[in-house]
């Protein structure tokens, strides 16, 4: 095995290999989104390296053409995209300490998942259970992490409550993945004390519906 060095070394000579898939859209994204996807890049070039110098020829034997290891990156990319660049990472440290194998996109996501665990946050479908499955108001009970009550909540807990998962789902990851996001860049979410209410609208009464409610007043006050 090489020392970590090299590991390091070969890691950043990797970086620009993913490069832009032929399929993506030509609409340039945020630069939120551009960084975010960049830090995906080099966290998955740094997994292949790492993966390349442990396992040597499963590697070269699984990824024989540089333009086939391309693809497949892109590929994992678009996979593993949901998760934090720094999960990602955990999940192939946690994939390289639990097997003598080469791991395949399936367990490199049951990795990942791990990972999500091991800090306290439970994977996108754990997530979705739990916030089905708490019962109202959902302010009271005990979330394994806020972000989940958020999550459910930016979904809308009737919505939840009246689809099946499989339209409810998508929605609710797609809430989550966006929090995990924002995790990752430093923010930190408390539950708020109070069950949030939406805000009151305000509606302006129209000449006929001010003379229609006076006329009632004065029917009622017999006037």
């Amino acid at each position: 095995m090489a020392d970590s060095k090299e590991a390091s070394a070969l890691a950043q000579a990797l970086v620009p290999e993913i490069g832009a898939s032929p399929t993506t859209s030509a609409t340039p994204a945020g630069p939120t989104d551009d960084g975010d996807r960049q830090q995906l890049v080099e966290a998955l070039n740094q997994v292949f390296a790492l993966f390349r110098l442990n396992f040597h020829n499963q590697f070269y034997a699984a990824y024989p053409d540089g333009e086939q290891l391309k693809q497949v990156k892109r590929l994992w990319l678009d996979a593993l995209s949901d998760f934090p660049a720094e999960v990602i990472l955990r999940g192939a440290k946690h994939a390289l300490e639990s097997s003598d194998y080469l791991p395949t996109l399936k367990r490199m996501i049951d990795s990942c998942q791990q990972a999500l665990v091991d800090q306290g946050l439970p994977s996108p479908r754990q997530a979705f259970i739990e916030a089905c499955e708490k019962p109202s108001p959902k302010l009271a009970q005990s979330w394994s992490h806020p972000v989940v009550y958020f999550a459910g909540r930016d979904c809308d807990w009737f919505f939840l409550s009246n689809n099946s998962e499989q339209i409810a789902r998508p929605v609710f990851e797609n809430h989550y993945a966006n929090y995990l996001k924002r995790l990752r860049r430093g923010e930190r979410f408390a539950l708020p004390q109070h069950e949030e209410l939406p805000a009151a609208q305000a509606t302006e009464m129209t000449l006929e519906d001010r003379k229609a409610a006076l006329q009632r007043l004065r029917d009622e006050l017999v006037l």
